[in-house]
């Protein structure tokens, strides 16, 4: 199942670049400038990368960690050329990321049992507010499943906002997966009962349930998603097994919020950052990733289906700093 990884990875690596490239050129136009004419790292550059990397969203504590750490490098390792400030933001950043125990996949599959196996069918359920590309990255996650030799069926759970059945059924004919519908303002219970029951009368790998954009200061459409999540675990104990959270990259510090709402809202385990290509804030993945310790699992990086990709720490950190940096 990972052969499609295998033969696109180079081609993947430059979607990621250029996915990045409004990102990795406001980050580092900024630097550059902070560092321009000085003759050591002293405090005064330090502040300055302070306020670069939070206008790059990539958040107050966790900026303010990386700043400390970079702080306390150059006191003990007599760092003072200011052209070797990015090779010091690049490392920390990764060292950053690394501390959370999260293993990267290398390809898109299912995580496994230790004893080799995994839950059929594997449910995924996908939760985030309207506009941030839900539905899409659904479209897309189902496409890239089924590349890798899955079997892959939807559920259109999100039944209240207008034409969103209709969006989910356009993608399951585009990929060629099937779906699972009762029409709009349909019991998206109901829906899910019938969407996880399909998948294990049918031996289906994965099934994924799109669920209603959920406004995070809406607590009865946050009850709804509790609803929806017992539905699928009476039908199939340990459903969902994954309940994956899309956030907009683009809205900086309101994904972050997001992140925090629905956090508290239903138990998120992982998340898919989408948008990153438009738009220079590609620093709230740093954020996000330290701040929440739930792992970024996908990144959207262009518009094609190939575009959505599993989220490596160190592909990240490698395409987002310049050759001239590593």
């Amino acid at each position: 199942m990972g052969l499609f990884s295998f033969f696109t990875k180079k081609e993947n690596k430059e979607r990621l670049d250029q996915g990045l490239e409004k990102t990795k050129q406001g980050l580092f136009s900024r630097i550059h400038k902070l560092v321009l004419g000085k003759s050591s790292i002293d405090e005064d550059v330090l502040d300055e990368l302070e306020e670069a990397l939070i206008s790059g969203d990539v958040g107050v504590e966790t900026t303010l960690k990386i700043i400390d750490r970079i702080r306390k490098r150059v006191a003990k390792d007599k760092y003072n050329k200011p052209d070797e400030l990015d090779q010091l933001l690049r490392e920390e950043i990764a060292n950053l990321l690394a501390e959370y125990p999260h293993q990267d996949l290398e390809n898109f599959e299912i995580p496994k049992q230790p004893d080799g196996s995994f839950p059929k069918p594997y449910v995924i359920m996908v939760v985030g507010v309207n506009g941030v590309g839900k539905t899409t990255t659904i479209g897309k996650l189902a496409y890239q499943y089924k590349q890798a030799g899955y079997s892959v069926l939807l559920g259109a759970a999100d039944t209240f906002r207008a034409a969103a059945v209709d969006q989910l059924r356009l993608w399951s004919q585009r990929v060629q997966i099937p779906l699972i519908e009762k029409g709009m303002q349909a019991d998206p219970a109901a829906v899910t009962f019938e969407a996880v029951k399909a998948g294990v009368d049918l031996g289906v790998d994965i099934v994924i349930i799109d669920t209603a954009g959920r406004l995070h200061n809406k607590v009865n459409l946050m009850n709804e998603l509790s609803k929806i999540k017992q539905t699928a675990t009476k039908v199939m104990p340990g459903a969902p097994h994954e309940i994956l959270l899309v956030l907009d990259a683009s809205t900086g510090q309101n994904a972050i919020q997001q992140a925090t709402e629905f956090t508290k809202a239903t138990q998120v385990t992982a998340l898919a950052l989408t948008k990153l290509d438009g738009t220079a804030r590609g620093g709230v993945v740093i954020g996000i990733s330290e701040q929440f310790r739930i792992p970024v699992k996908f990144i959207g990086v262009g518009e094609q289906l190939e575009d959505l990709q599993i989220f490596n720490r160190q592909a990240f950190v490698d395409s987002l700093f310049p050759k001239s940096a590593q």
